[in-house]
């Protein structure tokens, strides 16, 4: 069933049963969208991460919805519960993070899953994200990149995160805690090199909302002289590695063998030169040296 709603002049359509997924600001309270708004006040549930994070944003719009608490200590116990009770009740169910848009580095993804299991209808409402606000200010390539998000706390394992990371081509954006940013640049700074620009985008769409731009050694030294590097939600955007031609050459000769257990020639060729970029005539020159009698 699909109930259109009328709110503040804008038009909203809500199917039951479903759940929706919806964006919440990151900082700034007027960025929550007017579709947002009006489904927050006309679902009959609002699975929040924390009620008394979310019921500042509720009061400010006065949106009385009934809430109930699911966050990464519970969602595993009670995702398959809430799916079945949306579906056999006809509910119109809303979920919102703390911040941000919901599953990106947050609860519900077990939720979600359990939801598309119960055969319900799983429907987006955008908005704000950290991550991608911060890139689309860092002034780094954006035509590809790669979310990391929290790299592992621990020195030793969060060190082989960045060194399986070293090479990647595309731009980096992760998020870290603000009492954990000295360590990790300076662990960027040794594993990516110092030279490589990144930017530290703080408190976005806040009050003290700030940028530091610079390369990974600068950054590093700032972070011990600036305390305010070391307060409040940090997303850290890192420059793509340069692309290595031995590097690429190396993986693109791993798949094309990988293909040419299952494919013939011309058509692994092709299909490497698809995933990895190298010249179609260099993977074909390689064929031939290893069957030169063909």
């Amino acid at each position: 069933m699909i109930e259109t709603v009328s709110n503040d002049d804008s038009t909203v359509s809500i199917e039951r049963p479903a759940l929706y997924v919806v964006a919440t600001p990151i900082g700034n309270l007027g960025d929550l969208s007017l579709r947002a708004k009006s489904l927050l006040n006309e679902v009959d549930l609002l699975l929040v991460e924390d009620k008394r994070v979310s019921a500042r944003l509720l009061s400010f719009y006065g949106i009385q919805t009934k809430t109930r608490s699911i966050h990464d200590h519970n969602e595993r116990k009670l995702a398959l519960d809430l799916a079945q009770e949306i579906k056999e009740q006809s509910l119109a169910v809303a979920q919102i993070s703390d911040a941000g848009t919901p599953l990106i580095s947050d609860p519900g993804y077990l939720l979600v899953n359990s939801a598309i299991g119960q055969g319900l209808p799983v429907i987006a409402v955008p908005g704000p994200c950290a991550a991608i606000a911060a890139l689309s200010v860092s002034g780094l390539a954006t035509d590809q990149f790669l979310f990391v998000g929290f790299l592992n706390a621990k020195r030793g394992p969060k060190q082989r995160e960045i060194a399986a990371l070293k090479h990647e081509t595309r731009t980096l954006v992760f998020y870290e805690a603000p009492h954990r940013i000295q360590d990790t640049l300076q662990e960027f700074s040794l594993g990516f090199g110092s030279t490589r620009r990144a930017v530290i985008a703080r408190e976005l769409t806040k009050r003290y909302e700030s940028l530091y731009r610079g390369n990974l050694a600068e950054l590093a030294a700032l972070s011990k002289t600036d305390p305010n590097i070391q307060k409040g939600e940090i997303v850290i955007v890192v420059e793509a590695a340069p692309e290595d031609p031995d590097l690429l050459h190396g993986e693109a000769l791993r798949v094309l063998k990988l293909l040419l257990n299952e494919l013939p020639p011309s058509r692994a060729v092709k299909l490497a030169v698809e995933i990895t970029g190298v010249a179609k005539n260099e993977l074909y020159r390689w064929v031939h040296e290893q069957s030169p009698g063909e």
